[in-house]
């Protein structure tokens, strides 16, 4: 009987330390805005990582039981992990989306421009912001750092 419990006991604790990554695609997809990373830890130590479209999203391992996810672009795809021997760890789907706190979208006709105000409005670049405007605060961008590394 007691070989039973503990039995169960070391499932069920093995099974809620898991976290959504290894549970797999019932527990629902893991989110991760674009532009974003994401510390996912898993049960097994992993091998190998396979991300369905590495367009939309990364995944690199940091420890056999830690993974880094990046969210490069909208949309979905899944992320499969195997251990050493090519066991499945986990199969699950990803889902990047835009980061919503802080975020104004201001809209000029069809242009479309994006700003974080978070205490104060500046220029950020956003998938499907006007080229122009894109163009221009990575111009920006890239001069404020050259300056602050001479």
């Amino acid at each position: 009987m007691r070989s039973r419990v503990a039995t169960f006991l070391a499932a069920f604790v093995a099974v809620c330390a898991v976290p959504a990554a290894a549970q797999g695609a019932d527990s629902g997809p893991i989110s991760v805005n674009v532009n974003m990373a994401r510390v996912l830890r898993i049960s097994a130590p992993a091998a190998t990582v396979i991300v369905g479209n590495p367009g939309i999203a990364d995944v690199t391992i940091q420890d056999p039981k830690t993974l880094v996810l990046t969210g490069k672009s909208y949309g979905q795809t899944n992320l499969i992990i195997l251990d050493a021997a090519g066991s499945p760890i986990a199969d699950t789907l990803i889902d990047v989306v835009q980061m919503s706190s802080g975020v104004v979208t201001v809209y000029q006709g069809l242009q479309r421009t994006s700003l974080a105000c978070a205490p104060i409005c500046q220029p950020t670049i956003m998938l499907g912001d006007e080229n122009t405007y894109t163009a221009n605060t990575l111009a920006s961008s890239q001069l404020i750092n050259s300056a602050a590394n001479n």
